[in-house]
């Protein structure tokens, strides 16, 4: 078994946190998480509306085994239209004592000062440095450092992991855990021997028989290598990596044919939320935009979280004791 500063701080058995995803940030997946000794995040706005929120939190509870917790995510994004009512969705998940809240998208000084003050444990998303030091000034618990293999928004920098995390062992002072690219033991243990003390894991667990997404979404990851993603939006200054279906391609072409003059009105009809959202339902993995990492070259198969679990724990561990510890020799030996 592993102890860190992360998994002593959250009470969870294994350094392994679930990123709070749209659309697959389900109760169901989180719960699956939580209860094989990881940390069980579901995205607030998944629930459709505070209120809603309030019934998924007392339903992940219903769910938890003795002994498991749990965090919800609140993503503050940029609209084009009425933003979200986020600052209801935050008193909800005050008034139910979430354990655990898991911020991006935005400064956080507001809702970590908020969510702080209420006795919440707090961590933030970061895909820099020096945004991982403004998130600690503020009093943020744990820092999720977001390198650019991660699905999502990576930002402007692409700065990979292998750099990031070592980064992040020299300038920051609170535990911070290592996010993008995360898929196997192997990687836990090298997030770990980089000055993480844990990972944060999205694509990963979406090739899972608990997530909502349809098998043939699954299937298109199993046959993916790591060079099927899009990073889209980088004239806008918004980059987004995606999986490398048709409609990426087609919004990567028309970025590619405009260039510095793209708009996001030319591309909003193909990346519009609603088609990806029917695209699921449809079962169609071409029909829309879903988020994918670079992790996917490394999926082959569809287990429970829980074996996913067992088994990246159990390779994490046969890694640090038996290859790593294998290579030290006394000076006699050599």
């Amino acid at each position: 078994m592993i102890q860190t500063r992360v998994t002593k701080m959250l009470g969870i058995d294994h350094p392994i946190i679930m990123g709070g995803m749209t659309g697959v940030g389900t109760v169901e997946l989180a719960v699956a998480v939580s209860n094989a000794g990881g940390l069980g995040i579901f995205a607030a706005h998944n629930a459709g509306s505070p209120e809603g929120c309030r019934h998924w939190i007392r339903r992940m509870r219903s769910l938890l085994q003795p002994g498991a917790t749990f965090g919800v995510n609140l993503t503050i994004l940029p609209t084009m239209g009425t933003p979200p009512p986020y600052e209801e969705y935050a008193r909800v998940m005050i008034e139910e004592k979430v354990p655990i809240v898991e911020t991006a998208g935005s400064n956080p000084k507001k809702w970590i000062t908020m969510f702080k003050n209420a006795g919440l444990i707090t961590i933030h998303k970061c895909v820099t440095i020096r945004h991982a030091l403004s998130a600690q000034r503020m009093g943020v618990d744990i820092v999720s450092l977001d390198g650019m293999e991660c699905a999502g928004h990576p930002g402007e920098g692409d700065v990979g992991n292998y750099v990031l995390q070592a980064k992040g062992a020299v300038a920051l002072k609170v535990p911070f855990i290592c996010s993008g690219g995360v898929g196997d033991g192997k990687q836990i243990a090298a997030a770990l021997a980089l000055g993480a003390d844990g990972v944060n894991i999205g694509t990963r667990l979406c090739a899972t028989q608990e997530c909502m997404w349809p098998q043939s979404f699954k299937d298109r990851m199993v046959s993916a290598n790591e060079e099927d993603t899009v990073l889209m939006f980088r004239h806008l200054k918004n980059t987004t990596r995606v999986f490398a279906n048709q409609v990426a391609k087609e919004v990567e072409a028309i970025e590619k044919e405009k260039g510095v003059a793209v708009k996001f009105e030319d591309v909003a009809h193909l990346v519009a939320g609603k088609r990806g959202r029917d695209a699921e339902k449809a079962g169609d993995p071409d029909g829309g935009i879903w988020s994918a990492g670079q992790v996917v070259g490394l999926i082959d198969d569809i287990p429970t979280v829980a074996e996913l679990m067992q088994r990246m724990m159990q390779e994490c561990e046969a890694t640090i004791q038996s290859r790593l510890n294998s290579m030290l020799v006394t000076r006699s030996r050599l």
